[in-house]
């Protein structure tokens, strides 16, 4: 079965630009280029993946569309641009021929209440749509509330929400997420990644039980027309292998059916990113 890993990441560590890697996170103070995850890829039957921003700068943008270029297995790349500026358009113009750039994040998991719902990010965000590119979701689960205010204003804009919206795992806390994120799915034009869960729970010692509740969740908002399989690596090394993240998600869906499997793990991506 064709898979693709909708969301990994690459950087050249830096302890300022990645100062979000904290002690706590050994693991991942290093390089992580293409390379280093080219042969966990072929050993676990991954055709192809989108990388997606780190780091909030056009620079960020431009790296990743290089690497994107010299490896053929990154089929995609989510990049950044300041959604805020009123010159964006100058920024989109430069990108316009590049096929490669599927979509743009923002860190919004990192910005204040109310930062989403801003005039000006909105129109950020209308202009990205009229250029044909996605926009990933990247927020906490106490931000759902302001998604859901966010999205009255994008019906039609492709969406996707990284990370299941990054519930307290490790807390057991499920059911104000549950209905937010259920609310979140009553829009047809929203996805979501099943991908960054392992990082939200215990990392030592979680267990498929304590992510079960969570899947059974997202599945039923978002069936699986809308759903795709994300890596998060290299963060997802903080708490678990590749394979092992991998291996979950194809045993949790083990007893769906084929064409439901492919939806997960290759169509609903491709027709999300154009790829």
């Amino acid at each position: 079965m064709k898979i693709i890993d909708t969301h990994q990441h690459f950087w050249n560590y830096d302890a300022q630009k990645q100062d979000w890697i904290n002690e706590d996170m050994q693991a991942i103070r290093k390089d992580f280029l293409p390379a280093d995850i080219a042969i966990v890829l072929k050993e676990n039957n991954v055709e192809a993946c989108i990388s997606l921003q780190a780091d909030q700068s056009i620079q960020e943008t431009d790296f990743l569309l290089a690497q994107a270029k010299a490896n053929n297995f990154i089929q995609g790349v989510v990049g950044w641009v300041d959604l805020c500026d009123f010159k964006m358009e100058q920024a989109l113009e430069k990108y316009a021929a590049e096929n490669l750039l599927k979509g743009f994040r923002h860190i919004l998991q990192g910005e204040t209440d109310g930062f989403m719902l801003q005039n000006n990010f909105i129109d950020g965000l209308k202009k990205i749509q009229a250029n044909n590119y996605t926009y990933d979701l990247l927020i906490y689960a106490h931000q759902l509330n302001q998604a859901n205010e966010l999205i009255k204003h994008l019906p039609t804009m492709p969406i996707v929400v990284d990370h299941i919206a990054k519930p307290n795992i490790k807390a057991g806390e499920i059911e104000e997420w549950k209905k937010e994120i259920t609310q979140l799915a009553q829009y047809p034009n929203v996805y979501c990644k099943i991908s960054g869960m392992v990082t939200e729970a215990n990392w030592n010692n979680w267990t498929a039980a304590d992510l079960k509740p969570y899947l059974d969740a997202v599945v039923a908002a978002f069936g699986t027309e809308r759903m795709m399989f994300g890596s998060d690596w290299p963060v997802c090394l903080v708490a678990s292998t590749y394979s092992k993240w991998l291996n979950l998600v194809q045993n949790y869906f083990n007893t769906f059916s084929i064409s439901e499997q492919e939806a997960i793990f290759a169509g609903n991506a491709i027709k999300f990113y154009k790829l």
